[in-house]
């Protein structure tokens, strides 16, 4: 608590300004509409205010001093005093066709502290200087109060793409827009025991964050204005669109291997025995102090077109080593992914006409991605002796490729109105390459690399949107009214034969195991599987292609009846051609209590279309429980084998959302509050494995279903300050999210609830949205040299372990059995320190460390679900990081 208080009072810190003269003024636009909440402030103080209902400012400030005067949608203008004491100020409007609003409001000119709803704006350029992380993921964990995202380990695809989300929902309860059109998800499906299990996402690392200008983050159910999908919120990505400007960056970072715990001798990964990373099988490497290098160059630049044309364009490549972390013996690879990459993205337009103008944005991002499965090791019937003596580990990799492109044009008519026509295209393709691998079936004459398969989504989305801003109407009203149609694809496209095949003893495929007979381990005396070990393949019974469309229309208003009071009310109907309608509804409204003080509030309906993956996703697969192997079937939810087990066909989730908070601007701080009610009902979860010996080997089945009901109580604040400190700028920022959510209701029907959704799957909803996460921010800046330091408090998570498989009897109760499965994860602050080095005025170098103290979880146990010591929570499981990088700008 003494921490908190001492958080807060560095934000409240009266500050001593040596002023001497008083000035006013009003500030306008080009029309002469005095502008309300203009920042007024002394140029290189922490002076400052904002100008009134009436667009009026007192200030006192040194006669010889400079004001500046920044606006949202207005050019900043700096105005040296020069002994006057009144000084009026007409602003340039700086929003041009090109420009794109505040997500969450189609209003212009609208701050972010003055929005009827939270939102949060990521100047990522300046974030992207003042850390070393290097995926977009890992920058908003810790740069936006409820967004999480966790690295996984031992979950096939999502080791390759991490599952992320915003205010605990799912990875998809949360829609992504770039330059605010709807972005493609990813066609993996997480289906392990991660974060956002039975869920497809955004793959936000597919974006380069070289290429990026702003990130905007809508904390509030938008799928009465965006559609489906926006249940948790919208995040929109703006990407850059500067000109004559050259920036680029070499990073070079490492990871610390000295993990801290206490481990037994010999434990894989520790000196002595950690896995060789070069070599397939489980060959033995050399120690070392550090793994994971990782080396990122980015570029970027733009250039004029015609008059207030641009085209930007963005290359970065990346290349990421894998870490190892300790393990137990059936899981000697455990770490993250090897990853090499080139992303590229480029966003232009070309003015046409004085009020039209044509604009396009793309790119394509490629990966080559590379993770350890769970090891087999000897005796097994699913290794071939001959071929890996040691037994072997073998290697998930996987091609993904994410190509993007949308055009469109933008005119404003002669009345008013501002009218987009506009078509986006996205497609995601995920190939799977097994390596290091075997088909046991085949024995000594099995390939050791196959093509697995993969599967690939494809959207398209064209959209006409119009809108006009009437300024003589009561104190100003915004309406806006469109449709969209949108088609999406999914496929799942086979491997070669030998990735999914189990053959004969006279190397023919078995088609009729009445008369082909199964080869048979001669160390272990069971059959030899087939398939390749670790991921087995898509085969032709598992192929998908399947598509589906969308119709819908959808009008916003937002009226600002005093110059107090704004009402915003939407209202979206969309038409899916395979599950039907749904029609939603917001009201939002904001409420200026004082010039300083907003408060500001909103109430929603939403809905979440069950995704292609979700309804058509099957894989036979090998599922690990507890270090044992378990052959299970993911059966498609419109398969007569999903019926039969009392799985009803994928409905709609639906949300109810409401939020209540409060903003504050005081020259140089400004503080946002908001708490939240998320009301989720028919979520759609991953059941757990039902016992399946009616089906051909296969132990275990499991489906997607409508399962449970949420409720999720939560609170974001956001605090922010800037004051002069000496010679330099110290800024300091604090951002807190407490989240509570609980599990109101499990549909299972006649179904026993511990199979269809039990304590440990709960366990894995309820992770997905942490009790809180804490994070203050300090940053001191003179010409030449700044500091960064960041402290993020992440809080106690609690899983539940393999121990939930084994009888119940043997604990006596199932409480005691959840007792002692239970895995609990303290909370845990982790440091982060920042220097950078103004070498001149087009070079800046930075050094520092994420984790600095080297800190990692607390809690140990050979029950997890990765097969290491530690389960993927928040705060990650790779230690301290420690990196260079140099920032070109010429």
């Amino acid at each position: 608590m003494k921490k908190f208080l001492l958080f807060i009072t560095m934000f409240s810190l009266p500050i001593m300004v040596f002023s001497q003269d008083e000035i006013t003024g009003v500030v306008t636009d080009n029309s002469g509409t005095p502008l309300p909440g203009v920042n007024v402030y002394e140029k290189g103080t922490e002076n400052g205010t904002s100008t009134d209902f009436d667009g009026q400012y007192t200030i006192e400030v040194d006669p010889e001093a400079t004001l500046v005067f920044s606006f949202v949608g207005f050019e900043e203008q700096e105005v040296a005093v020069n002994g006057r004491s009144q000084i009026d100020v007409t602003l340039a409007d700086g929003v041009s066709l090109g420009e794109v609003q505040l997500v969450g409001s189609r209003s212009p000119k609208r701050a972010s502290t003055d929005t009827p709803v939270a939102v949060d704006v990521i100047d990522v350029s300046e974030v992207n200087t003042q850390t070393g992380k290097i995926e977009i993921n890992e920058m908003l964990q810790y740069a936006a109060p409820s967004f999480n995202a966790n690295k996984q380990s031992g979950s096939d695809g999502a080791d390759h793409i991490d599952p992320a989300s915003l205010r605990g929902l799912g990875p998809d309860q949360t829609l992504v827009l770039v330059n605010g059109k709807r972005r493609h998800q990813s066609s993996l499906i997480n289906i392990f025991g991660t974060r956002g299990r039975g869920n497809t996402g955004t793959d936000l690392n597919a974006i380069p964050a070289a290429s990026i200008k702003r990130i905007e983050i809508l904390r509030d159910g938008a799928a009465a204005q965006y559609g489906s999908d926006a249940i948790a919120g919208v995040i929109n990505i703006v990407l850059k669109d500067a000109v004559e400007e050259f920036t680029g960056s070499v990073n070079y970072g490492f990871y610390n291997t000295n993990a801290e715990g206490d481990f037994p001798e010999g434990a894989p990964n520790t000196d002595g025995n950690r896995l060789d990373t070069d070599r397939d099988g489980n060959a033995i490497g050399d120690d070392q102090n550090f793994d994971g290098g990782s080396v990122k160059v980015t570029t970027n630049y733009g250039f004029e077109i015609a008059e207030d044309g641009y085209a930007n364009f963005t290359v970065e490549y990346l290349n990421k080593n894998k870490t190892l972390r300790p393990g137990f013996d059936f899981r000697r690879g455990f770490g993250e992914a090897a990853i090499e990459g080139v992303n590229f993205m480029g966003n232009l337009a070309i003015p046409i006409s004085e009020n039209t103008e044509f604009y396009a944005f793309g790119g394509r991002n490629y990966r080559d991605t590379d993770a350890f499965a769970f090891t087999r090791n000897n005796p097994t019937a699913r290794n071939v002796v001959s071929v890996y003596p040691d037994g072997f580990t073998p290697r998930i990799t996987s091609i993904i490729t994410d190509n993007s492109v949308a055009a469109g044009f933008r005119t404003k008519t002669e009345s008013g109105w501002n009218i987009d026509l506009s078509n986006t295209w996205g497609k995601n393709l995920f190939h799977y390459y097994i390596k290091g691998t075997i088909n046991a079936s085949l024995g000594d004459i099995s390939p050791t690399d196959f093509d697995a398969g993969g599967h690939n989504l494809s959207q398209n989305v064209i959209n006409l949107d119009f809108s006009k801003y009437y300024e003589d109407m009561l104190e100003g009203v915004n309406f806006a009214f469109g449709a969209e149609y949108r088609t999406e694809n999914f496929e799942i496209f086979a491997g070669e034969e030998a990735s999914y095949a189990t053959y004969d003893v006279d190397g023919i495929p078995i088609t009729n195991p009445d008369i082909q007979m199964q080869p048979i381990d001669p160390v272990t005396g069971d059959p030899r599987p087939g398939g390749s070990q670790g991921f087995p393949g898509y085969g032709p019974d598992n192929e998908v292609d399947r598509s589906r469309s969308n119709v819908s229309l959808y009008a916003d208003a937002e009226f600002e009846f005093t110059e107090a009071f704004l009402l915003a009310a939407a209202a979206r109907f969309e038409n899916y051609s395979d599950f039907g309608s749904t029609l939603n509804g917001k009201l939002a409204a904001r409420l200026k209590a004082t010039e300083d003080i907003n408060i500001r509030g909103s109430v929603s309906t939403g809905f979440r279309a069950p995704s292609l993956a979700q309804i058509y996703y099957n894989l036979k697969f090998t599922n690990f429980v507890g270090g044992e192997a378990l052959e299970s079937l993911l059966s498609p939810n419109n398969s007569p084998v999903t019926a039969s087990f009392g799985i009803g066909p994928l409905q709609e989730e639906t949300a109810l959302n409401a939020s209540l908070g409060f903003t504050a601007n005081f020259g140089k701080f400004t503080a946002t509050v908001d708490g939240y009610y998320i009301n989720v009902q028919d979520r759609i979860v991953l059941t757990g494995n039902f016992d399946a010996p009616q089906i051909d080997n296969v132990e275990a089945a499991q489906f997607f279903a409508n399962g449970a009901d949420t409720e999720t109580v939560g609170l974001d604040i956001v605090l922010s300050n800037e004051f002069s400190l000496r010679e330099g700028k110290l800024t300091t920022s604090f951002i807190g999210n407490f989240n509570d959510m609980t599990i109101t209701d499990v549909k299972n029907g006649d179904l026993d609830e511990q199979t269809f959704f039990g304590e440990r799957d709960k366990s894995f909803l309820l992770a997905s949205a942490p009790d809180s996460k804490l994070t203050l921010n300090l940053i001191y800046d003179i010409e030449w040299f700044d500091v960064a330091l960041g402290l993020t408090r992440f809080s106690e998570v609690t899983l539940l372990d393999f121990q939930m498989f084994e009888d119940v009897a043997d604990y006596g109760s199932l409480e005691n059995q959840v007792a002692a499965a239970s895995d609990v994860y303290d909370s845990k602050i982790v440091t982060d320190l920042n220097f950078g080095f103004k070498l001149n005025d087009a070079l800046k170098l930075n050094v520092g460390s994420n984790n600095l103290f080297n800190v990692y979880p607390d809690q140990q146990d050979d029950w997890t679900e990765a097969g290491g010591y530690w389960d993927a929570v928040q705060m990650g499981f790779g230690g301290a990081y420690y990196y260079a990088k140099l920032n070109i700008n010429l």
